[in-house]
């Protein structure tokens, strides 16, 4: 081959390696507790497991069924993903918060222990940003759980004092307490809350001139805890743990601390960890009390133009309203504080963090797959909830940089999971121990059928919609009438008709409502749930037939203009928030184009 022919090949062989695109897959609310883990002043480890022979701490199927969360089996799920990711070479791993459930010493340990394992067999970085279950508070904090399962299938207290918790058979361990930020900080400093040398650019909110003459020792020197404080109210000192970091060449990647701890009580001390309210509700709180966010993000976003970076986002929290624009509908039928209303953005926080030059935007919290876009003037901002493994619809998100204007984002699904089942001797366990107490309300043993993981979190959802979901949120009125009904029954309340003219009626538009017997009220509730939590991939989980008959009575319902049945005007609210969470923007793998300002199905 000769000189020329060689040089040709080189630069070809150059470009195309040159434009490989960057990958990041982003893992949220794996509220990772580990199962085999230990306590460092107590020996200890679990109940013995007869199908593996190990010993295990877990969470009761009770304390499950009744949480927006698993606690258990959602361990083997991160295993699988992570799996998964270091079979397809990505080599860049986000978490979005509630990378723990509740910040325990343990579990954090466990946490360190597993992404350290991956980072030296795969060379995985790790960026991570803090959730509202890690920390619960901003400062270590006395607790415990009554729920976790004892010996003898009866629930276990674990506690970090003895004169906490109700439960009489307990362990007292300090690693049970719910860390503050410095002990997170401690524990998992490495993986992205403090700087690597092989960074490229890493800082805070809180560092002087950043962009100036960078060098590892002087962003070393701006991770220190004491460097990350601020005054979240007159007198009240809290910390800050964003930063920013560029892990490969032109790409920033921006971790947003969105916990906001305010105080109740300006009089008290400023330490008194149970003073503070927590930090769920998210971004509103920021625009009140944490406003130097908004600020540092502007100035990384005016900096990213100036030296040609891409700028990507991450945070707990959502920035754009999740409901695909049903939120007024929600709090409408169910009321204002009902099916999590509290915890939806204001219109505000979109606008403020488009405006401050912030485009691309995940987030976690809600355990939901959804997407938003704001236009807001000139500017573009694209909000992306990646779901948890440890509720319905499990999946996480891989993002693809192909240029710094177009992006591709895909959800994976993770239906298979190896050992899903394998705690389910346990909860038999549980059950059986149960069934003598007549006090305490049944959880559905059918559960311990389930065949996959999909099915195993299908059924979480099905029984959490069943014994909180809907005695919590929906009107009892509605549902004590509704569970009566059939989708026929259903149909023909939207004519306003006696029976038989509605029949009639419905017959010359073509709908024969005896199609719709085959489900009920029940599984409209379920699929309405479905929606919420997986967004399009819903669809996989609702017959086709069922869907094409949802469509009709959307459209029935909306032209129902009578005012006079109060029920009828709830089916007609219900039926016009499963229309809107169902049509929303793409979700499952779709092509962000920044230049265009807008975002297309794949």
């Amino acid at each position: 081959m000769n000189k020329e022919i060689f040089s040709f090949f080189i630069c070809v062989f150059s470009f195309f390696s040159a434009q490989k695109p960057v990958q990041i897959a982003f893992l949220s609310d794996v509220h990772f507790q580990d199962l085999y883990g230990s306590f460092s002043d107590h020996d200890f480890k679990g109940i013995m497991n007869p199908k593996t022979g190990k010993p295990t701490i877990l969470r009761t199927m009770n304390s499950q069924l009744h949480s927006t969360r698993i606690f258990n089996e959602n361990y083997f799920a991160f295993l699988k993903a992570l799996d998964d990711i270091a079979a397809k070479g990505i080599k860049i791993i986000a978490m979005p918060g509630d990378f723990s459930d509740d910040g325990q010493a343990y579990n954090l340990r466990g946490l360190h222990r597993i992404l350290d394992e991956y980072h030296q067999k795969y060379g995985i970085k790790f960026y991570l940003t803090t959730g509202n279950h890690d920390p619960v508070g901003p400062f270590r904090n006395d607790s415990g759980k009554d729920d976790f399962l004892g010996e003898k299938g009866s629930p276990l207290g674990i506690y970090s004092k003895e004169n906490i918790g109700k439960s009489t058979d307990k362990v007292i361990t300090k690693d049970i307490a719910e860390s503050g930020y410095l002990e997170i900080l401690n524990e998992l400093k490495d993986f992205g809350f403090y700087p690597k040398k092989e960074d490229l650019f890493w800082s805070t909110p809180f560092a002087k001139d950043p962009f100036k003459n960078y060098t590892y020792k002087k962003a070393l020197q701006s991770a220190d805890y004491s460097q990350r404080m601020y005054e979240v109210a007159k007198g009240f000192y809290v910390p800050d743990l964003s930063y920013v970091v560029e892990p490969v060449k032109d790409i920033w990647m921006i971790a947003i601390d969105g916990n906001t701890y305010i105080p109740k009580d300006l009089n008290e001390s400023s330490e008194n960890t149970s003073n503070y309210k927590g930090a769920s509700i998210g971004y509103n709180n920021v625009l009140t009390n944490k406003k130097h966010l908004i600020a540092w993000v502007r100035k990384l976003a005016d900096e990213a133009k100036k030296k040609n970076k891409t700028l990507i986002a991450f945070t707990h929290y959502p920035m754009i309203d999740f409901n695909d624009g049903a939120t007024h509908e929600i709090k409408s039928l169910l009321g204002q504080k009902k099916w999590q209303s509290e915890r939806v953005p204001q219109e505000e926080v979109a606008k403020v963090f488009a405006e401050a030059g912030l485009k691309i935007h995940f987030a976690g919290h809600m355990h939901i797959n959804d997407t938003g876009i704001r236009k807001v003037g000139e500017s573009f901002l694209v909000n992306v909830q990646v779901p948890s493994l440890a509720a319905y619809l499990p999946a996480y998100k891989i993002l693809t940089i192909h240029t710094p204007d177009k992006m591709e984002v895909q959800t994976e699904v993770l239906n298979e999971i190896p050992h899903f089942d394998e705690l389910f001797p346990l909860y038999e366990k549980e059950y059986e121990a149960l069934r003598d107490d007549t006090t305490k309300i049944f959880w559905n043993k059918d559960i311990l059928k389930t065949k996959s993981y999909h099915d195993f979190m299908l059924f979480h959802l099905k029984e959490l919609v069943r014994l909180r979901m809907i005695p919590d949120d929906w009107p009892k009125d509605f549902i004590q009438k509704g569970t009566k009904l059939n989708g026929e029954d259903i149909l023909l309340l939207s004519q306003n008709s006696e029976r038989e003219e509605a029949i009639k009626l419905l017959k010359q538009k073509g709908v024969l409502p005896e199609s719709f017997r085959k489900w009920t009220f029940d599984d409209l509730l379920l699929d309405l749930y479905k929606f919420q939590s997986a967004d399009e991939l819903a669809k996989k989980d609702i017959p086709e037939e069922r869907l094409e008959q949802y469509q009709i009575l959307e459209k029935l319902y909306k032209e129902n203009n009578s005012k006079d049945d109060p029920f009828v005007q709830q089916f007609k609210s219900l039926f016009k928030i499963l229309s809107l969470i169902s049509h929303g923007d793409p979700t499952d793998h779709f092509e962000i184009d920044l230049k265009r300002k807008e975002i297309r199905k794949l």
